[in-house]
């Protein structure tokens, strides 16, 4: 039988140098780990709280809608555009390092963030604290996969899949904690205390690798130009399209158009580089192929996450304090169920793919009882979904991690984690984009179908009294009610058949893979 973990593959072109031996795994490199895992966790965090908090943002600093809408897509488009170069600069600056500076750079700027004397540099500081945050999360997959030996390699892949499922759903609470009580300056200075235990944390447990300047004789320059303006591009195009109405505007259109040039010259640049960015060849291997799919598919099914507060916001207008329970009680759970999942699948007798399905069934559950939502739902109705959903996430997240990267060599870690990383950050402004087109669409079809259906019945407009305002602005109310509630039950049925296509993915491409093993244990079985 073909065995995906800890193969040797063949080489599908230069790799780098190899990386120095790292001292032997103790307390001190575990400290290191941890520093790195904290500064991901606080970029991440701090990624979605500025969006939660959009409203009393703009009310702070004293933005429109529209300023305020490029706040965050200029982050995002920048923390995106960093993830698929972060790798190459910290094998260049060596991880320590360059983690440590990006780690305090993006404490500083946060800090500097709320003092910002006008737009023009509010904006510049958001793009500056994207790009330093978007360089954290890939060090923490590449520091996963480099420093730590064999019996522990699947708690830190299980430390990594906190990025995907604990930071995203403990930024509404901390946003509620924020700008209910708490002073909305603290949505940025929250970051001061963990980034600076974290750098403090890296610089004294990570080990100190030689500069390697060498690297920018050959530096892959026209990738890095093309890949992140088309990033930016498509990124931007992503987050602005709902707004300006997709195609109808001509600035969507020059940012699609731009990415739909620039990045196919990326990834063409990228196969023939010798010191790429990104390692195409590595999707040759079945099992990286299916790690990275499915990760990108995920980034659309966590959205089904945000169904809940979406409807208690729109139908019952509850402000992030009151839906915050639900989003705290995702976030907490996952500290607990990410390592035992990496326990249970830490076995060879357990095929790492029958955990993958059984997390997919369980978010399948979720999403079907969530499509049967009604007006009469409150909070209470969703914590079984809501506990389905943060069952089956860590269940499928940390078995792809498990899959792929059993099938990557040390020397290329740099490449897997920019690859990962990119495409996890492109598919998360997917995702979101695509959800925000779906709910407003079916929103406005179920409007006037209800107003169709409504217009129809002259029994009701007998009864109704049509000079009565007040009369008439809350059926206007009941049918935007009811069509939010049927948009939303749309929303659950597309993340199921995303759902089905990952379930057809698993049963197909990947192979067999067995828990990491020690050395001697490694060749083939």
């Amino acid at each position: 039988m073909h065995t995906a973990a800890n193969a040797t593959p063949a080489s599908a072109g230069p790799l780098p140098a190899p990386a120095p031996v790292p001292a032997p795994f103790g307390p001190r490199l575990a400290l290191g780990l941890v520093g790195v895992l904290l500064a991901t966790l606080t970029a991440g965090i701090n990624d979605r709280i500025a969006s939660v908090a959009l409203a009393d943002l703009r009310g702070a600093f004293g933005l429109g809608y529209d300023t305020g809408s490029w706040l965050t897509a200029a982050y995002v488009a920048a923390e995106v555009a960093a993830m698929f170069i972060a790798p190459w600069l910290a094998v260049t600056f060596s991880l320590r390092r360059f983690g440590v500076v990006m780690t305090l750079a993006f404490a500083v700027l946060g800090v500097l963030t709320p003092l910002a004397p006008d737009t023009d540099s509010l904006m510049v500081l958001r793009v500056l604290q994207g790009l330093a945050g978007g360089c954290l999360p890939p060090l923490l997959m590449t520091a996963a996969l480099r420093f730590l030996p064999w019996h522990v390699k699947l708690y830190g892949l299980g430390a990594y899949a906190l990025t995907a499922t604990f930071g995203p759903n403990l930024a509404l609470p901390l946003a509620a904690l924020w700008t209910e009580g708490g002073g909305w300056h603290w949505l940025f200075w929250q970051v001061l205390p963990s980034c600076l235990a974290g750098a403090a944390l890296m610089a004294y447990g990570l080990p100190q690798d030689p500069l390697r300047l060498e690297r920018f004789k050959g530096a892959d320059w026209l990738g890095a130009l093309l890949g992140v303006s088309g990033v930016v591009m498509l990124v931007l195009a992503l987050e602005q399209g709902e707004r300006l109405d997709w195609l109808h505007s001509p600035l969507i259109r020059q940012l699609l158009l731009g990415a739909a040039l620039l990045l196919p010259l990326f990834l063409l640049n990228e196969w023939y580089h010798p010191q790429p960015l990104i390692k195409l060849q590595l999707l040759g291997r079945r099992n990286f192929a299916y790690g990275v799919s499915t990760l990108v598919l995920m980034m659309g099914v966590v959205t089904a996450a945000n169904l809940p507060l979406i409807y208690m916001g729109q139908v019952h207008g509850f402000r992030p304090v009151q839906t915050a329970p639900l989003a705290l009680g995702h976030a907490l759970s996952q500290l607990l169920l990410a390592p035992l999942v990496a326990l249970a699948i830490n076995r060879r007798s357990l095929d790492a793919r029958w955990v993958a399905l059984a997390g997919l069934v369980l978010l399948t559950l979720a999403c079907v009882a969530g499509s049967s939502i009604t007006s009469a739902w409150a909070r209470e109705n969703f914590y079984l979904i809501q506990a389905l959903q943060a069952l089956g996430q860590p269940m499928v997240v940390v078995p792809l991690l498990m899959i792929s990267t059993g099938v990557v060599v040390p020397q290329e870690g740099p490449f897997a984690s920019a690859m990962v990383n990119g495409f996890r950050g492109l598919a998360t402004v997917v995702g979101v984009a695509a959800m925000d087109w779906l709910l407003n669409h079916r929103q406005q079809f179920h409007s006037h179908s209800l107003a169709d259906r409504l217009g129809s019945q002259p029994a009701l407009w007998d009864r109704l009294d049509t000079t009565d305002a007040t009369a008439l602005a809350a059926l206007a109310g009941r049918v935007r009610d009811q069509a939010w509630v049927l948009a939303i039950a749309d929303g659950y049925l597309a993340v199921i058949a995303l759902l089905a296509v990952m379930i057809l993915l698993l049963a197909l491409l990947p192979t067999r893979a067995y828990p990491p093993q020690p050395p001697a244990a490694a060749g083939p079985r």
